[in-house]
């Protein structure tokens, strides 16, 4: 065995893969696995499974609905989690929503498939890909479980595929000095390396509590990174400056770039909101001004945004907003900021509507939906739109958006 070598180039070796949840990170994992190995998909959600088999991605990325299509994948995807029973490797890539009465994330459908694979597959190495709480694998381990590493995803909603095709690092952590598991960590980081397209990637092995900080500091760091950029926005709507102009000689400093700072209405998603809500609880007692201000100012950048409309409007009128999902090119709205607004709107009175083609219910919440773009056009005095889009050029005395880079 060559260790200089591929794992797929190492002789005659046969190695299978499982990957729990089909979401964004789940999915991504499947069809850049399974283009050298054989991969078993397994999630409770029959539509997803089907769709995956007819060649059609649940989500909208698409990078991978063009692998699923063209490219001959060695891919499966099942409800039954009876076929990991001889994966070498099961992944876990299951959602973990912060619970607030707890204030931390929800792990149960994490520990619900580990004790499930224990009895199905207690030889296999499990491989956490879910966001957790710092010390949560160290935990796991100490409690019995011994074959399990943790392994952080980096991806974007929308280029999930391409960003673990052209990742920015891959890490891998393992618990208490297990030199057995260390190696199966530095086994499976090859194999990430080898199915990507960018072959200079940086791979770092690590504790898995280290591997879990990593995880949360870096989404911490982009929260704040958003909240910076869009208080500097509400300064510069407030006292009539230029925002373009000073973002973009701010970020002509190569120490803070010109990336990662496009205003918005305030950060959402998967990730941000509640990696943020989850470092500042492990913080605990240790001071962290910083950590602790950053949700806080994201919450009061959807107050301002909706005082600027209403200020805007004077009197009676319609805002409608203009698709929901905080990105372009994706169909997830989870914790939108663009909600929270039209919930404050709508709680001022405000009659609001929305237009976005992912939506098929006649009415979100309290929001009255149209599903005819120009009749939306019609029936707004105010559109808010997160990211400018085409279909508004039309209109665009009545947007209001605080993207004044075009990009998200």
């Amino acid at each position: 065995m060559n260790p200089y070598l591929p794992p797929s180039e190492w002789g005659g070796l046969y190695i299978k893969f499982a990957i729990f949840g089909l979401g964004y990170v789940g999915l991504s994992m499947a069809t850049l696995i399974s283009k050298k190995y054989p991969v078993v998909a397994i999630d409770i959600i029959a539509s997803k499974v089907d769709d995956i088999n007819a060649k059609k991605s649940p989500i909208v990325d698409q990078d991978i609905q063009s692998r699923l299509e063209n490219d001959d994948l060695m891919l499966t995807a099942s409800t039954d989690a009876g076929l990991c029973s001889d994966a070498d490797y099961i992944i876990i890539s299951t959602p973990t929503n912060y619970d607030v009465e707890s204030n931390t994330f929800d792990t149960s459908s994490v520990t619900s498939i580990i004790e499930k694979v224990k009895t199905l597959n207690p030889n296999c190495i499990i491989v956490i890909k879910s966001t957790i709480p710092v010390g949560f694998t160290e935990k796991l381990y100490s409690s019995g479980t011994k074959n399990i590493i943790f392994s952080p995803e980096f991806l974007r909603e929308g280029k999930a595929l391409y960003d673990n095709l052209y990742p920015s690092r891959i890490i891998v952590g393992t618990p208490s000095e297990d030199c057995y598991l260390f190696r199966k960590g530095e086994f499976f980081a090859s194999i990430l390396k080898e199915c990507s397209e960018k072959k200079d990637v940086r791979v770092l092995l690590m504790g898995s509590t280290e591997a879990e900080s990593v995880k949360l500091f870096s989404n911490t760091y982009l929260a704040m990174r958003v909240a910076f950029f869009n208080e500097l926005d509400s300064f510069a709507e407030i006292y009539n400056l230029n925002t373009k102009d000073i973002i973009s000689g701010v970020s002509l400093d190569p120490r803070i770039g010109d990336h990662y700072n496009n205003p918005s209405f305030g950060y959402g998603g998967y990730c941000l909101p509640k990696d943020t809500r989850q470092l500042s609880s492990n913080f605990g007692n240790i001071p962290n001004w910083v950590i602790k201000s950053i949700p806080l100012s994201n919450d009061a950048r959807k107050v301002f945004i909706a005082d600027s409309i209403i200020r805007i409007l004077k009197s009676s009128g319609t805002v409608g907003a203009y698709k929901l999902a905080m990105k372009a090119g994706s169909d997830n709205y989870r914790e939108s900021s663009i909600i929270d607004v039209l919930n404050l709107l709508s709680a001022r009175g405000i009659e609001t509507i929305i237009y976005d083609p992912y939506i098929r219910d006649e009415k979100f919440g309290k929001h009255l939906v149209v599903s005819n773009l120009e009749q939306f056009k019609e029936k707004s005095n105010i559109i808010l739109t997160n990211r400018m889009d085409g279909d508004l050029n039309d209109v665009t005395h009545k947007v209001y958006t605080r993207d004044v880079f075009n990009r998200d």
